[in-house]
């Protein structure tokens, strides 16, 4: 029974504070938010008695929201800025959308009174319907006088104008076509090519790799990289990747010898004093101990080690002007080491994780060319790096 009474106390608890929450957001003009924490006690035992609170605070909420929502409406109207027809049509599509959350609901009890909660329901299809058209021709006008501007910004605002019209009124005109046009307006285009400043031929697939922008996901929105110029295609900015230098070390092999000792366990032995006699267990048995032996290796170790370091700068140009943006400096660096070994001696006093080196032989070494685009797998990500924080923009 305690526990029974303590759930109920709890629940009543809850209940209590849910109320007051309710009264609060109606307290405050926050008319929706009343309505919505109502309607979410109401979905379940909604003739409960334990439910009535809600009931009322929902019937009061709607009349001052709706009240609120048509007062607002007829304002705006008034007022003939056709700025305004955003808001009149979404004032009526929230009128329309919060009798639709209540509908299901009803009929509601108002057991006190002995009545059904009212809520006087309105058709606003031909308000939605007129306000929206009135919205899509003011949007669509506008966003065809922004679009004959020579602002990229202006055109962009166009295509944003005209993606919304898309969304309320999909079909309207040749909203599609003109927003291809915004589009391809409003965007900045990149050139990107490369420069080669040094007394090294580059790999060709190391410069068609760093122009594959298609492996980068960088373009956004209003911004696309090109590595091949395209006809009928203005290119606002160009990126450009000056090699200004290639070191290529030569080969070298590395030797060395080393010693390494060990003490193992190589059986057992009997036990001798200090003067060499037998030592005994209290049953007269000789004790015998671990016997443990040195083992030594002698190894020969061999590093075959090249490296390359290719030094870059990455020239950001406005086309518009042929002047420079902003230069970056980019220094990456690859290193090919392969180590092998031979042995003389026990290999068992070699440490476990150097085993993997006696099986190993002496390979051919890559070749220049690889080497420097080996090295590019570095540069490109340093070119990502670079293009990801300094994006272009107007």
């Amino acid at each position: 029974m305690k526990k029974i009474t303590f759930l109920l106390s709890f629940l009543f608890i809850i209940s209590a504070c849910g109320v007051k929450k309710t009264q609060s957001m109606l307290s405050d003009g926050d008319y929706d938010g009343a309505i919505n924490k109502a309607i979410d006690n109401l979905r379940t035992k909604k003739d409960a008695k334990g439910k009535q609170d809600y009931v009322y605070l929902l019937e009061e909420a709607f009349a001052k929201a709706k009240e609120r929502d048509l007062r607002n409406v007829d304002m705006l109207a008034k007022d003939a800025n056709p700025a305004n027809l955003e808001r009149i049509y979404n004032a009526y599509l929230n009128l329309n959308s919060r009798q639709e959350r209540i509908r299901p609901l009803l009929p509601l009890q108002l057991l006190k009174k002995g009545r059904e909660a009212i809520f006087p329901f309105d058709n606003y299809s031909d308000q939605i319907v007129n306000s929206k058209n009135a919205l899509s021709k003011y949007l669509y006008d506008n966003a065809t006088v922004l679009l004959k501007s020579k602002n990229k910004f202006d055109i962009r605002k166009s295509f944003d104008d005209m993606d919304y019209l898309e969304s309320i009124n999909p079909g309207y005109k040749d909203v599609r076509n003109l927003m291809d046009e915004a589009k391809f307006k409003g965007t900045d285009f990149v050139s990107v090519y490369t420069k080669n400043q040094t007394n090294m031929i580059i790999p060709k697939r190391l410069q068609d790799d760093l122009l594959d922008f298609s492996t980068f996901g960088l373009n956004d929105k209003w911004t696309v990289y090109h590595s091949n110029k395209q006809k009928n295609v203005v290119y606002d900015y160009g990126m450009i990747v000056n090699f200004r230098d290639i070191n290529v070390s030569p080969e070298q092999i590395k030797e060395k010898e080393f010693i390494k000792e060990k003490q193992i366990k190589d059986g057992m032995k009997t036990l001798l004093d200090s003067n060499g006699n037998v030592v005994k267990d209290s049953l007269g048995h000789a004790i015998k101990v671990d016997n443990f032996k040195n083992i030594r290796v002698n190894i020969y170790e061999f590093k075959q080690f090249k490296s390359c370091q290719v030094t870059a700068k990455i020239d950001y140009i406005d086309f518009r002007n042929n002047q420079l943006i902003e230069a970056f400096p980019v220094t990456s660096e690859f290193i090919f080491e392969h180590i092998y070994a031979t042995y003389n001696g026990d290999r068992n006093a070699c440490d476990d994780n150097y085993m993997g080196y006696f099986n190993k032989r002496a390979v051919q070494f890559p070749n220049n060319e690889q080497m420097v685009y080996d090295t590019g797998e570095d540069l490109k990500a340093k070119l990502k790096g670079i293009i990801s924080q300094n994006k272009f923009r107007r």
